[in-house]
């Protein structure tokens, strides 16, 4: 087997360059995901709002919306395990999806709008895991996990920062939410051509990893994982859903349905070049950057619910900082910490206990929205500056464990 005079694999070029093509690919399509339901998320709050729910109601909703699309991730990802079947719960998971934004068109009360706005996070649910996975094979080729997975966050960001700003430019010219969602139909289509072409372009993923990694052995999930899901969970805990920072937008009249979904659009325009700029990073210097991280995004809080127009707009771009550490950063530590054969199920189970305690924070985000901005405000900083400590714990353990590795790359 081929080694560079540092004593690393030399990768063929053949192989960097098709697993370069597949994250692309995967990444383009995502584009396409993206635009189509973080286009509908911008507004989902004053949608809601519209409908005659409450911020109680708002909070429970869209927590409940994250808890199915983290926690059904455990059940897809042990099926994708189990059958090895990656591309079809894929697939299946990505039309559910792209079926149930155009079809808040058609709703005219909240709890219809709040069943098709749940689907929408199964959907996602469904497709994650095996999805990620995929990502991960192509990781070694290309240049590392979070370069990888920031790679294609980015885009995916980039899908979700155009999608707002499609909706506000709707909402602009017709002030018609259920237009807006219509419109949403078509890069939703193009979401799905462009799905059944990678299956058909890339059907063994797999074969992009042309050497196993040298990782965790054995069959259990070693103990920094359950210690890193404890972390994470602190920070879910404390990250406020958007459509509750829009229905606070809207109800204090900081900023118009149009300034609100183009907030959300340089929310994500953020995330996504954070994901690109900080996915590197990790890969280099490790759990410091995480750190930072957790501790700057905590600010989007005060800056969001205290603040007038400007200050809410640097919050919602923090916000967006923290939502790139979320989809990439955070789940990328996940792949080269537990056994290879067990990824899939570790994805699915990491991201559960990440969604359950998103779903309890969210719920309680918004229970203490309509009881105490204050209260709520320092929930929302103390869960996640609390989470920091856990952080440390972890990074330490990982270094100590790739000193320790005579395999190690």
């Amino acid at each position: 087997m081929p080694r560079t005079d540092a004593g690393e694999r030399a990768i063929p070029v053949t192989s960097r360059r098709s697993a370069f093509r597949f994250v692309l690919l995967i990444g383009i399509l995502s584009f396409f995901a993206d635009f189509t339901y973080e286009g509908s998320r911008s507004i989902l709050g004053p949608f809601l709002g519209s409908l005659a729910a409450s911020g109680t109601i708002v909070g429970i909703v869209t927590g409940f919306g994250e808890l199915s699309g983290y926690g059904l991730r455990l059940v897809s990802g042990r099926l994708a395990d189990a059958t090895g079947k990656f591309w079809a719960i894929t697939i299946c998971g990505y039309v559910v999806q792209m079926a149930s934004v155009p079809a808040l068109a058609l709703v005219d009360s909240w709890p219809a709008a709040a069943a098709l706005i749940v689907l929408e996070r199964v959907g996602k649910a469904i497709r994650n895991p095996p999805r990620d996975v995929m990502l991960s094979h192509a990781a070694k080729e290309v240049g590392g996990y979070g370069w990888v997975f920031g790679l294609h966050e980015a885009l995916d960001q980039f899908g979700a920062m155009i999608g707002p700003l499609a909706v506000a430019a709707v909402l602009a010219h017709r002030g018609d939410y259920r237009v807006a969602f219509a419109v949403l139909l078509l890069p939703a289509l193009v979401n799905l051509a462009l799905v059944g072409f990678a299956r058909l372009a890339y059907p063994r993923p797999q074969d992009l990893e042309a050497w196993p990694p040298p990782n965790v052995r054995g069959k259990d999930m070693p103990g920094a994982f359950w210690v890193y899901l404890a972390g994470s969970a602190l920070v879910a805990a404390g990250f406020a859903d958007y459509p509750i920072m829009a229905f606070h937008l809207n109800r204090s009249n900081v900023a118009s349905s149009e300034w609100i979904a183009i907030f959300y659009a340089i929310a994500m325009g953020v995330s996504g070049t954070g994901s690109l700029v900080f996915g590197r990073l990790v890969d280099r210097f490790g759990f410091s950057v995480l750190i930072a991280l957790t501790l700057a995004s905590a600010l989007f809080a005060p800056l969001v619910f205290l603040g007038g127009f400007w200050a809410a707009l640097a919050g919602a771009a923090i916000w967006g900082l923290g939502m790139g550490v979320h989809e990439s950063i955070i789940p990328a530590a996940v792949a080269p910490m537990v056994p290879l054969q067990r990824r899939a199920s570790a994805f699915g189970l990491f991201t559960a206990g990440y969604g359950l305690a998103w779903f309890l924070g969210s719920a309680a985000i918004g229970i203490l929205y309509d009881a105490s901005l204050p209260a709520m405000i320092a929930f929302c900083v103390a869960s996640q500056i609390t989470a920091i400590p856990v952080f440390a714990w972890v990074g330490r353990r990982r270094r100590h464990e790739l000193r320790s590795r005579p395999d190690r790359a």
